[in-house]
């Protein structure tokens, strides 16, 4: 038991747990910019492609409906090492793949995996620390997390340069190999006390949460801000080396650029906290929907990686700005079922985007800065509808408090 570990020993686990939070974004983006190569590599269309990565965010966003109650009732280790083994397995056989279906298979096996990895190190705090000094540690969980999208691109672009696209599932191997070597010789259980799974109950509590309208047009929000950011992701990459003619290694430093764009937006929203919806969430909607419309006009006359790449960090960092305050906000609509409502609202908020990368993916080919603009302007439309009419159930909640008071 980690509990009656020595401290050393639990600083140690500590800090291999925040080691691991980046892994989630490496096995999200890291082979982002080899799209191009993979294509022509497994003679395939750009969208069978794309759907790798949907396969992997559908699975990672069901998985993580389930799995903290399973965590709960079987522990946090034993699962761990199962899915780094899993992880390592299946980055070694894509590597040895041509069937683009196998891919998939493999990356819905991975997005289990990450799940599992990601409440498990989430759980682990809350099993070994408490008070100020638990929320100290969570105040981090962001800013480590955003390093893997930040990072994971950029180096995927030089391994792809490098060596081939198989490089970058290499690198997950070696990543998650490192870190159950370190759990077989350093880690253990850190649950105190396990808890029987209550199938009844916690159904009766989803039930609850997902007749909650404003709660659930906040996963939409949430689903829709990163469906932007991805719909970048998925498309970028082929406009930049077919199009624009640029390397692997311009995508990453692209993606990279983006990466700090959703940073930048989490860092503004949080001195905007204390505003009213209208200038906190109305007015930045209204200003990327204004932006798109720009970026679709500009696209008329003129198209080159800089003014795409210019528009999109604009674009990207008022959804990074609405998704860190409809994050915040979704997260206390029921406060004595935070873990619970986490859970729903993050494998939520996976289903929407993978769901949204599907029809994209199956939209046709994108091919000009264009095509990209316009796919913005749908997901900017959604966003702007949603949180026209969660303004207007708001202003009819407080309406109606008023009176009855």
């Amino acid at each position: 038991m980690l509990k009656e570990a020595s401290a050393q020993r639990i600083r140690l686990v500590t800090f291999m747990a925040f080691v691991s939070m980046p892994l989630s974004g490496f096995v999200t983006d890291i082979y982002l910019p080899s799209f191009p190569a993979m294509a022509k590599s497994l003679l395939v269309h750009e969208r069978d492609i794309q759907l790798t990565l949907t396969s992997y965010l559908l699975s990672y966003g069901i998985s993580q409906l389930f799995i903290g109650n399973i965590l709960d009732s079987i522990g946090r280790y034993r699962p761990k090492l199962l899915a780094l083994t899993l992880l390592i397995l299946s980055s070694l056989l894509i590597t040895h793949t041509h069937s683009v279906l196998l891919i998939c298979l493999l990356r819905v096996v991975q997005g289990i995996a990450i799940s599992i990895l990601v409440v498990a190190t989430r759980a682990l705090f809350v099993d070994l620390y408490a008070g100020d000094r638990l929320k100290n540690y969570l105040s981090y969980f962001t800013i480590v997390w955003s390093c893997g999208p930040i990072l994971a691109p950029f180096l995927g672009g030089y391994l792809e340069k490098l060596f081939d696209w198989q490089a970058n599932f290499y690198f997950l191997a070696f990543y998650a190999g490192a870190l159950l070597l370190f759990e077989v010789l350093y880690s253990g259980e850190s649950i105190a006390e396990k808890k029987k799974i209550n199938l009844r109950d916690n159904l009766n509590l989803y039930k609850m949460m997902l007749q909650n309208k404003l709660f659930i047009l906040g996963i939409l929000v949430l689903g829709f801000s990163y469906s932007i950011v991805m719909l970048f992701n998925m498309t970028g990459p082929f406009i930049i080396e077919n199009t624009f003619h640029f390397s692997s290694v311009t995508i990453g430093y692209c993606t990279l650029i983006l990466g700090f764009s959703w940073m930048i937006g989490g860092f503004v929203t949080k001195k905007r906290m204390h505003l009213d919806f209208v200038p906190r969430i109305i007015a930045p909607v209204l200003f990327q929907a204004s932006l798109i419309v720009a970026l679709i006009v500009v696209s008329m006359f003129q198209q080159s990686l800089y003014i795409m790449v210019g528009f999109a960090f604009f674009i990207h960092i008022i959804s990074g700005v609405l998704f860190t305050s409809f994050f915040t906000n979704s997260m206390l609509f029921f406060p004595k079922h935070a873990g619970t409502a986490g859970g729903l609202m993050g494998g939520m908020v996976y289903i929407v985007t993978s769901l949204s990368n599907f029809i994209v993916a199956i939209s046709g080919k994108v091919t000009t800065q264009n095509g990209l603009a316009w796919r913005y302007f749908i997901f900017s439309v959604l966003l702007t509808l949603i949180i026209m009419y969660m303004w207007k159930l708001q202003k009819n909640n407080s309406g109606q408090n008023s009176s009855s008071s």
